[in-house]
Formats: structure tokens, sequence, C-alpha cells
């Protein structure tokens, strides 16, 4: 994957931060050297190898640190973190090889291809700029946000359930109790083992936030939400909270309706932050747990995405999926080698890592597994297809957009609540298709209440936001701890199932003041679904998703592109429940598709294509049951492994069928 041209000084085996021969240097140090030390003038195509060769060296380096970290492998620091981050985002950051891009930029020479190759090099230098006198203090956060992350891998997390000894228990593990079991003292317990979380981390949390906000202020912003937001999205906080605050005004009578509605049906008990996932969806729950199977989850998942011509062009992944002590508590996609194309035609593929959080014999845990593997899954399949010139397209980091990226990953989990996708893909270890009745009672059970996950996502930014607004004096764990509450109560109604200190995002560097981008991604999958449904009359299956113009701009131009976030619109799931349930072709053929799993090549997989649907569609099937009562009648069809079984959904005037 090396370029001939390129030279790298290699010392000790380890590349250094800025391409200079030398020991390595800390903080403002590196920022001299560098000025002091010119590069000889390359020619463009030399520059463009030497850059292309060099990030793809810190960058792996620093993600291997960053895998062995979040997964507690042996061997593992915080150091090591520390030390490959501060690389790379010193190379990130160097003036010089900005001011050489730049100069390049204005060669007479200078091809379109290069020039849009260049383009992107120098807009993440430049996004990554970091002030010379704020290098000491990036590199000492580094330190202190590693050091963070290991005291809370490091916790020694569960809850007493009532008359009980202490089990230990991941956050994950906690979670799917709250959301699972009958017994309210169990739920209540798990609940504030949760909650534990946020006196266990905020001290050493109040010391990022102030050495962040210093960090911000010393590049000429305000807080370091406005300097995080400028560098990812392009945009102020005054244009992102207009945005934001239009929808929690819009869906803050939606929530209070639901909250209502659930007291008046199950008493105000099932408002209880430990109860109310529950009592939404508790026994449903419990009834959808054998059509997830987690040992059929990648399957699925895989199938799934052959299904819609999704491929991995070559890539090689690693994924990590059940939970486990010592482990990061929140599934996430990085790729250590980008994909990319050389000069001369030779294709670099991917190499992906990817973890889930499940706990195989947990009621729900083989639901979440697949949850996981499709919203990961689907990073992995965006960042494999980033065809371009330069690796510097195919990163995580500024300038790639959060609300970009997670809108292909929000797509592709979104199929699961798709009554199309739940017949075809949904089987019992027996093979056999989930019934019908239980996608309707499914469907009736969550819809009128996904107003409450998308009140939870808000209020991540929302917490962010003001926690970064704080004088530095104001930053103590019993400000802070307030606050989180005070949001929670704020957007949310009441305190949180999930309590705000306990979401890892707001811990790590790559992923604090991250959490908009799911919230706009939430809105722009409406807009997508919407799209393709009215365009294509059909989601499921349909390989015209993946070679739509929405998905392949995404995946082609990658870091170019920022969404048109000031004309998303939100959606209120609730009353359009209708557009989930679409018409479903017949199966006409089986196609072979392969890919590399940890180096292990496999999958052979269903999909459908052409066909009409006979009689009226399942658009209108289900508007009879819903409007007018008609009894609808199951049939399991052919329960094969390849999950393309069939389903009918009978109403007057003719049959739809799955």
């Amino acid at each position: 994957m090396r370029l001939a041209s390129c030279q790298p000084f290699v010392l000790a085996g380890r590349l250094d931060p800025r391409g200079l021969p030398g020991a390595r240097v800390r903080g403002g140090a590196l920022r001299m050297m560098a000025s002091a030390v010119a590069p000889a003038k390359q020619d463009t195509a030399g520059l463009i190898a030497s850059l292309n060769e060099q990030y793809e060296q810190v960058h792996k380096a620093f993600e291997d640190q960053f895998w062995s970290s979040k997964m507690g492998l042996k061997g593992a620091s915080s150091d090591s973190l520390a030390r490959s981050k501060t690389d790379y985002e010193t190379f990130l950051a160097d003036e010089q090889r900005l001011r050489a891009t730049q100069e390049a930029l204005k060669g007479e020479d200078v091809t379109p291809e290069q020039k849009h190759i260049l383009k992107i090099i120098e807009k993440t230098f430049r996004v990554n700029q970091i002030e010379p006198q704020a290098l000491p203090l990036k590199e000492q956060l580094n330190k202190l946000e590693a050091e963070l992350g290991e005291h809370r891998g490091k916790m020694a997390l569960g809850f007493t359930p009532p008359g009980g000894e202490f089990q230990k228990a991941s956050s994950v593990q906690i979670a799917n109790k709250i959301r699972t079991d009958p017994d309210e003292g169990i739920r209540q317990a798990a609940w504030e083992g949760l909650r534990s979380v946020g006196p266990h981390v905020v001290e050493k949390l109040c010391e990022v936030v102030k050495l962040r906000n210093k960090l911000a202020k010393a590049n000429g912003f305000e807080d370091f939400y406005a300097y995080k937001l400028m560098g990812a999205e392009g945009m102020t906080k005054e244009t992102l909270f207009g945005i934001m605050d239009g929808l929690e005004k819009d869906s803050r009578p939606i929530m209070e309706a639901a909250r209502a509605s659930i007291a008046k049906e199950k008493g105000d008990a099932a408002l209880e932050p430990w109860s109310l996932s529950y009592s939404i969806a508790g026994d449903t729950e419990k009834a959808l747990d054998p059509y997830f199977a987690f040992e059929n989850a990648v399957d699925v998942w895989a199938r799934t995405f052959a299904g819609l011509g999704i491929k991995y062009n070559d890539a090689v992944m690693r994924l990590d999926l059940c939970d486990r002590e010592g482990k990061y508590s929140n599934g996430f996609c990085h790729w250590p080698q980008p994909a990319w194309r050389k000069p001369d035609g030779t294709w670099v593929p991917s190499q992906a890592n990817f973890t889930s959080l499940a706990t195989p014999d947990a009621i729900g845990s083989g639901k979440t597994a697949l949850m996981t593997l499709l919203h990961e899954g689907g990073h992995a399949a965006h960042f494999a297809n980033v065809d371009q010139g330069s690796p510097f397209f195919c990163q995580e980091r500024a300038p790639f957009s959060v609300a970009t990226a997670e809108n292909q990953s929000m797509f592709l989990d979104s199929l699961m609540g798709d009554a199309e996708w739940l017949s075809r893909y949904s089987r019992d270890r027996e093979g056999n298709p989930i019934p019908w009745d239980l996608v309707e009672q499914s469907i009736r059970a969550s819809h009128p209440y996904e107003v409450f996950m998308l009140r939870s996502m808000l209020a991540v930014p929302y917490f962010e936001k003001a926690l970064y607004e704080l004088p530095d004096e104001e930053v103590t764990p019993e400000n802070v701890s307030r606050l989180a509450d005070e949001t929670e109560v704020k957007i949310q109604g009441a305190l949180a199932g999930r309590p705000l200190l306990a979401v890892p995002h707001i811990l790590a560097d790559e992923s604090s003041a991250y959490y908009h981008g799911y919230v706009l991604a939430e809105m722009s999958v409406h807009q997508t679904r919407a799209y393709f449904l009215k365009t294509l009359g059909q989601i499921v299956d349909k390989e015209e998703v993946r070679t739509g113009s929405h998905f392949m701009i995404g995946w082609r131009l990658s870091s170019q592109i920022k969404p048109v976030l000031a004309l998303l619109h939100v959606v209120n799931r609730a009353q359009t429940v209708l557009q989930r349930i679409c018409v479903c072709t017949g199966i006409t053929s089986l196609q072979s598709g392969v890919f590399n799993v940890g180096g292990s090549a496999w999958l052979m997989c269903g999909r459908s294509a052409g066909g009409e649907e006979a009689g009226r569609s399942v658009l209108e099937a289900w508007q009879w049951r819903a409007v007018s009562g008609l009894g609808g009648e199951h049939d399991g069809g052919t329960a094969d492994r390849r999950g393309l079984g069939g389903c009918i959904a009978r109403a007057a005037g003719g049959q739809s069928r799955f």
C-alpha cells in the first residue's frame, strides 16, 4: 500500500508525526521544529504521494491503539493511546504541510484529478489547524481523556437487586434489564446502578471540560462545542440549535401527550425512569425475542445488505460482538486502513473494526446485536466504497460531517422497523417466520411512543451545549450533575432511563459534541426513506437504493459534501406508520455474494427482484386493518434459511403478498 515515490522518515519503526528526522518531541516544540526544517520542494504527484503515505501511517497507528484500548486488550494503555493520538493530530495540524498543499493548488501544471485530491487534503489540514500556543494543551488533553476513558472502563459497574448481593454488569446489560425485566424492584436497582456512572466519572470529566474549553478559546472559539461543531459540520451553534430548537418545540407536545397516555392507561408508576421503556414494550420485546436469535444476527445482517446489493469491495472486517468486562460500553466502527485508489489504478481495500455489546443469553440480545451490525456495518460499507485517489477522503474525523455519516448507518438500521423486512428476515430457530399479528402488535406498541427516543437523543446536545457554556469556576461535580438532571427533566419530561452522565459519547474526544449528528440524521433518514418509498415503492431488497443518487453521492464524494441540514424537517413516526409498510416483490433469483469477515470469505444470500403485487398494495391492506378493523390472514410461506418466506395480508378486493 506504499507508493514507490514516497520516502517517509521512519524512526525506530515508527513514523515521526511530521515526517522529519529526529527524536519524537512534544507540544509546541513540534511546531518550531517543523518551521525550522523545510522539506525539499516536491512536484505535485510526489507531494500527494508523500502525504497519502504519511497519513496512512499515522492514522493506522492511532486506530490500532484505539481498538486495543477500547476493547480492553492485553497490553493496551492510556499512555500509548494518548501518544498515538497526539502524533495523528500533530500531523493534521501541521501548518507547513497546509502551506505546501495550498501552494501546489496554485500550480499551473496541476491536473483536474490532482486538484480534486489536493482540495480535500487542504481542507483536512485547514480544519484541523491548532494555534502554536494550544499544542501543549492538546497533548495534555489527549492524556487526560485517555485516563478518563480508562477510569470509566475499569469501573466496577453493576447493581444490587432487592434482598440480594451486588451483581457485576455492563451498562448494556443494565439497560437491557431496565427494558425487559418484569420485576420493578430489579429494574429500579439496575437504573440506580446505571446512575452510579455519573458520580464515578464526573470529577475527571470536569477537568476534561475545562481543558477542552481552554483549547477551543486558544484557537479563537467561544467554547469547545463551537470549536468541534465548526470543524465537523461547518456551522455555528446558532445555526445548529436554530434547527434543534424547532424540533424540540414541535416534538414537545407529542412527548407530553405520550406521557399522559401512558399514565392514563398504566398509572403514574409506569412513568418512572426505570419503568417507562418496560411499560411501552416489555411484553412485546419478549414475544419478539425468538425471532431475533443471537446466533443468526451476522447471517441476517449479511443477507439484508446483499439484498440491497451492498458490497464491501474486498474489505476485511474485524468484529468483536459480545459484551465483556473492560470493553468500551458502546458500539462503534473505525477503519485503520482507509479505502482508496492509487495513481496506477491499484485498489487499496479498507480494513474495518467494529463492535457490538451483546449478551447472547439475555432477552433482546439478538435484536441489539443485529441493530448494531446493521448500523456499524453500514458505516463499514459506506467507507469501504469511498473510491478516491487519496485516503484523506475516507475518514471519520473533521472535515467529514457527522450527520452525513450517521444518515448512512441509521438509514440501514431503520430497516428493522419495516414490516416488510420483518416478514422476510425475522425467523425463529426453526426457520418459522414472524407472525403477522406480532408485527402489528410491535408497531402499535412502539410507534406512538417513539418520540421518547427522539427526546432522549435531543437531551445529549442540549446538555453538552450548556455544559461547555458554563464558566470555569462553575464546572464542578455538583453543578455538572445537577445540570444533567435538569436537562433530562426539561427535555425528556423526567429523569431519564439512560442518565446523561452514563452516555459514553460525552467522555471521549472523538464523540464529544457529536450527538447532534444523530438528531440531524434521524430527521434526514425520514426524508431519505420517504424519497425512496415515493420513487421506488419499496426499500427492502431494492438495489436501486444503493445505486440511487442519494447514497452514491455520499459514498463517492465522502468528505467533500455537507448535508443540506437547513432544509430538514422532522416527521413524527407515530403519524407516518403506514409509510413503513411497503409493497414486496416475489422471489425470482438467488445471488451469491462474498466478502471478508476477519479474513474468512463466506455468504450465500438471497434477494428478490422484479414482480408486481397481487391485488391491493400492502399499504392499502394495512389501512383496511387499521381503519376498518378488517381481519388479516397470515401464511408462513416457505420458511427457508434465506429468510425469504411469505406473508399474505388479505384485504377486501384482493391480496398483497410479502
